[in-house]
């Protein structure tokens, strides 16, 4: 029995319960639910029933060199997403770097060089990693899914792009008790991008105009 037909069952149970016995009683059922399910089950789980999220994110660079794994030093900051294709990707350290969308244009800004480029979002997702997390639900149109086993207690899912023109070969994403925990990006180069995700929230209310983006005075711009 799958634990998707498993948690149908148990919520059928809970109709006849007054409603705020029966909701609490069906987050409490549906945690052991998560805990147990495949990387597939709770990815797709995740995508039906996030429409937003917010977080933190850190990033490191891996990389093979005669026959040594070197890592390079860390990068962190936040996250913010709505479906679909709406998002801020903020690097605050080592340095500041944004990222957003407002659902039609993607803007990458520079702090440093106060400079912004500026994408249509289409082609910049795409099979991109980032569709993967703030794209539409439709991911297995551009992804094939697989299992990718169990490592340290997270659930790992193998996504491989179906297109040829996307610089990552292979892309991993790691899930725990039904959210991304982390994600590793794999490249032709034999390098990988290995991200952790920690204070994520689901489902966060977000104002209509939250994505949108502001030119920074000054920002030289460039259109690609």
């Amino acid at each position: 029995m799958t634990p998707d037909y498993v948690f149908f069952l148990r919520a059928a149970a809970l109709h006849a319960l007054p409603a705020r016995l029966a909701s609490s009683l069906a987050v409490l059922l549906l945690i052991p639910t998560l805990c147990h399910a495949t990387a597939l089950e709770q990815f797709r789980a995740f995508v039906a029933g996030t429409k937003s999220a917010r977080g933190e994110f850190s990033q490191r660079m891996v990389k093979e060199e005669g026959g040594k794994l070197r890592t390079s030093a860390p990068s962190s900051g936040s996250f913010e997403f709505a479906r679909p294709g709406k998002f801020i990707w903020a690097y605050q350290k080592p340095y500041e770097q944004l990222l957003q969308a407002d659902g039609e244009k993607l803007y990458i800004y520079d702090k440093d060089l106060n400079q912004v480029t500026v994408r249509t979002l289409g082609s910049a997702l795409g099979s991109s990693p980032a569709a993967i997390l703030f794209g539409s639900n439709d991911l297995e149109k551009n992804f094939s899914l697989s299992e990718g086993g169990t490592r340290d207690g997270i659930e790992w899912l193998l996504a491989v792009p179906k297109t040829k023109d996307t610089q990552f070969e292979k892309i991993g994403i790691g899930l725990k008790e039904g959210v991304p925990v982390a994600m590793e990006l794999r490249d032709s180069f034999g390098q990988a991008s290995v991200l952790s995700f920690t204070k994520f929230e689901k489902n966060p209310v977000l104002p209509a105009n939250h994505f949108r983006f502001v030119m920074p005075k000054g920002a030289d711009v460039l259109q690609q």
